[in-house]
């Protein structure tokens, strides 16, 4: 365990000037208007049947992170109703059609149609591509490790230079602030110290139990996997093989950040290295205002359950 701090299992992501905090039983979400008032919404984590499956090592991890697209979705259409105008954003023509047909029910296929269009992205970019450049490679040698080393280190160019590119957006900087201080805030509270903006300012930006070093270890970790599964021949084969092989890595990566999380060790600092150099794209020094909102989204899931129970 982490000398002189406590763990916690609380986890948060910089949204449209604020923060998201989700803990065992709650999400918080706090976001500063355009006027400089704070608006304070909590949930409940809903349960269900499937539930039991979170306390299995690597099955677990698959949960996590199809759960964290959904609430990450809804918490950002959350903080985007209240800009560009000062009040809501402008509905698109899609958006309005689906509230005419749908009703309620428009926010969630709305969530869901974000969700699949960002795994249609991602299955282009991150496995279909760098399989069909590995298998044109393929031609000139057919050396496996050398093939796949390839293939991840073109996937990390790729993440890297879409991070790179969208840090230079002036809104993302924002969103990257909003990040800091999401993790100063959770530093501030393990370290055992009173949840105040001057506080948490000291604290470090970079936290080893992130999202951004998630997705590195999934890339570094489906590199070394499919390393040992070979060139099965025909691009298809290989996209295939990489959408079944999808849950395992994602479950592998998720055991290794929250180990990373909880514990201090030469072993644990060097896999968590990659993920917070990352870290230093993805997050910037947030003022005392962005940890203000950071705090109270913070506060509102304390407040709700009683942290110090979690395993």
């Amino acid at each position: 365990m982490k000398k002189n701090s406590k763990f916690t299992a609380i986890g948060g992501q910089a949204l449209i000037e604020g923060v998201m905090m989700r803990g065992m039983h709650n999400i918080a979400i706090v976001v500063r208007k355009p006027d400089g008032e704070l608006v304070t919404k909590v949930d409940p984590i809903k349960k269900n049947f499937l539930s039991f499956l979170t306390k299995v090592p690597i099955i677990r991890g698959v949960f996590a992170f199809i759960s964290s697209m959904i609430v990450g979705i809804k918490a950002l259409n959350y903080s985007a109703e209240f800009y560009d105008d000062g009040s809501a954003v402008d509905k698109g023509k899609f958006e309005l059609w689906l509230e005419r047909k749908l009703g309620d029910h428009a926010d969630k296929v709305f969530v869901a149609i974000s969700m699949v269009f960002a795994l249609i992205i991602t299955f282009l970019f991150f496995i279909a591509l760098p399989s069909v450049v590995s298998s044109f490679i393929s031609r000139s040698f057919d050396n496996r490790i050398l093939l796949s080393l390839f293939e991840g280190l073109f996937k990390m160019s790729l993440f890297l230079g879409y991070i790179v590119l969208i840090s230079k957006m002036k809104e993302v900087k924002r969103v990257f602030q909003y990040h800091g201080a999401e993790h100063k805030s959770i530093r501030c509270f393990e370290a055992g110290e009173d949840l105040t903006p001057e506080n948490a300012q000291k604290h470090s930006r970079l936290h080893p139990r992130c999202g951004t070093s998630f997705l590195l270890i999934v890339l570094i970790i489906s590199t070394i996997i499919f390393a040992f599964l070979g060139n099965f021949g025909a691009p298809m084969v290989r996209v295939a093989l990489k959408i079944a092989f999808a849950p395992v890595v994602a479950g592998l990566a998720y055991e290794v950040i929250k180990y990373a999380g909880k514990h201090d060790s030469k072993f644990v600092d060097a896999v968590s290295w990659p993920g917070m150099m990352l870290q230093k794209i993805t997050t910037a020094e947030p003022d005392l205002d962005q940890l203000e909102v950071a705090l109270e989204s913070l506060k509102a899931v304390l407040n709700e359950e009683e942290e110090s129970k979690a395993v």
